[in-house]
């Protein structure tokens, strides 16, 4: 690069934003430094510490609660979990309750214990990136509270900064967007990481609206409180149990959702995954390019295919033959509806132990895991009446199944509730809740529930552009389009009259509408991944070597 006498280095670097350093922005972060052209990176984190992220922050997670994500699949940085983990020493991670001697690749761990990896690993990503000749500036406690598109750039403003700061490129990786816990009081939560780790709960009734990992997180957390976990190994049978507390007795812990169905187990399969043998991704590619009409149902024929080529007994016993994209998921939670969920949960979590000892893989499981992957890109593309027709069906079948939670998690709630604690209720379709200073309550066709704290874990809705928290950056693309965001492959805003590919939106819950089972942090590392390539390919065409 020739370097105009009367300009420094440093002012012909491409000023690079990223906005959020969670999992997406440390992975970007990654791309970025090995990129050839020297980058002069600004890292925005209005947390304590960058690379955290909020979903593993100790101050906001209790240690009971685990990731559903293990090492095997957490993409590695500067190296990999497991390999992280074994550095530590033994003092360090008792204190998580993890014993070092038996650590492997496939074991789900407190997900405190991750924030503590990817902040290790983020100070070791700006260290190589600096030794590579990249500015790279970390501001932590910084929130950013606008952005602009500019003729000649980005503005950003902070409540660090008395002027506007100037950039080239800005990547908006802000993740999960949560209530803050002044929208809540002392009778509900608005979400459990909005002061619920740090609140004295009553020995009460506790309600958490919410089945999933959340959820059960959220049980946990209350739990705790009162009580305490310990293994009972000469009785395999309920080899884990739960002690109240003395003055605790009266603690109620009803979980509730629409069905009232507990999530399975996660499952044995090969990782990395092996392909699929006719609903491949080329096949999906082919139907999205013949058009919108009859798209969900021509996609659900291949999915069919699949499952009786995977696995004909499975199929067959589900009459997948007569199914339909709108009558599978009905057939798919038939039985399990029809069952006591707290001994379907038993009987699922004895298969799934069973299955991983013989590391032997249920097919049905392992091809649904696969399909969702190569069946989320029809999303977009559908009708708006066959989207309706997804998000009803088959969206809630893939959910399931890749939302599988910890074989821990339901040890534990099979523990809580065989000690009284914990109940499960569905709610139906249609219900009221009343949140009031003292209580909330719930009014359900079955009749009214009162408790003393409701707790709201269910989970990340998608956001639209009105929900951007950067108000400039809002009004100028609602000006020129809809609410939804215009996004390229490589998740650049696609609007020119604004100079919009400038800007990065890899923050979850804006690819909620295009990508709806967008989630973990194999999800961060793949935006990650292609927002820094794009940034590299641009910077390239700018400043050629």
């Amino acid at each position: 690069m020739l370097i105009h006498p009367m300009v420094s280095e440093t002012e012909l670097m491409r000023r690079i934003a990223l906005i959020g350093a969670g999992p997406t922005g440390l992975y970007t972060l990654a791309t970025l430094i090995h990129g050839d052209a020297p980058l002069c990176i600004t890292l925005f984190e209005q947390g304590d510490q960058a690379g955290v992220g909020m979903p593993y922050d100790e101050h906001a997670n209790h240690r009971a609660m685990l990731a559903n994500i293990a090492s095997i699949e957490i993409p590695p940085l500067t190296r990999s979990y497991l390999e992280w983990l074994r550095a530590q020493s033994s003092g360090f991670l008792a204190d998580y309750g993890v014993d070092k001697t038996g650590l492997h690749e496939r074991q789900f761990l407190p997900r405190v214990l991750l924030g503590h990896y990817f902040r290790d690993q983020c100070l070791a990503l700006v260290r190589a990136g600096r030794h590579r000749g990249h500015r790279i500036t970390v501001e932590e406690r910084c929130r950013v509270l606008d952005l602009a598109a500019e003729a000649d750039g980005l503005r950003l403003w902070t409540d660090r900064h008395r002027a506007p700061l100037a950039f080239d490129r800005a990547v908006i990786a802000t993740g999960h967007v949560w209530p803050s816990p002044a929208s809540g009081n002392r009778a509900y939560f608005p979400s459990p990481w909005t002061g619920l780790i740090d609140a004295d709960l009553p020995a009460a009734e506790v309600g958490v609206l919410g089945t999933s990992l959340s959820g059960i997180d959220a049980a946990l957390a209350v739990a705790v409180q009162h009580g305490h976990f310990e293994e009972q190994p000469d009785h395999p049978e309920h080899s884990l149990r739960f002690r109240v507390n003395a003055g605790s007795e009266g603690l109620r812990i009803t979980l509730m959702s629409r069905t009232g169905l507990l999530p399975e187990a996660d499952f044995y399969c090969p990782i990395p995954h092996e392909p699929l043998q006719v609903a491949t991704e080329a096949r999906l590619d082919r139907e999205i390019e013949a058009g919108a009409e009859g798209l969900l149902d021509r996609a659900f024929d291949l999915m069919v295919q699949e499952l009786r080529r995977q696995d004909p007994a499975w199929s067959a016993r589900l009459g997948l033959e007569e199914q339909n994209a709108d009558t599978f998921a009905g057939a798919y939670f038939e039985e399990r509806a029809r069952r006591n969920p707290f001994h379907w949960a038993r009987h699922n979590l004895e298969e799934v132990e069973r299955n991983k000892r013989a590391r032997h893989t249920v097919p049905w499981r392992y091809a649904l895991l696969r399909l969702h992957e190569v069946m989320e890109p029809i999303a977009p593309h559908l009708t708006e009446a066959d989207r309706q027709r997804f998000d009803a069906g088959l969206r809630k079948v893939f959910v399931d199944n890749y939302a599988a939670v910890p074989p821990e998690s339901i040890r534990r709630l099979l523990a809580l509730r065989a000690a009284g604690v914990l109940d499960l209720r569905a709610l139906g379709p249609d219900y009221r809740m009343d949140v009031g200073e003292e209580s909330t309550r719930l009014c359900t066709d079955q009749g009214e529930y009162r408790f003393a704290v409701v707790i709201n874990a269910r989970g990340q809705k998608p956001k639209d552009l009105t929900d951007l928290p950067l108000p400039t950056l809002r009004r100028q693309l609602l000006d020129h389009g809809g609410p939804l965001p215009p996004l390229a492959e490589d998740y650049s805003l696609r609007v020119p009259a604004i100079g919009g590919q400038r800007i990065a939106l890899a923050a979850l819950p804006f690819l909620m509408h295009h990508r709806p089972f967008v989630q973990g942090i194999e999800a961060c590392a793949e935006i990650g991944r292609a927002v820094g390539r794009s940034v590299i390919e641009a910077t390239l065409v700018q400043h050629p070597l």
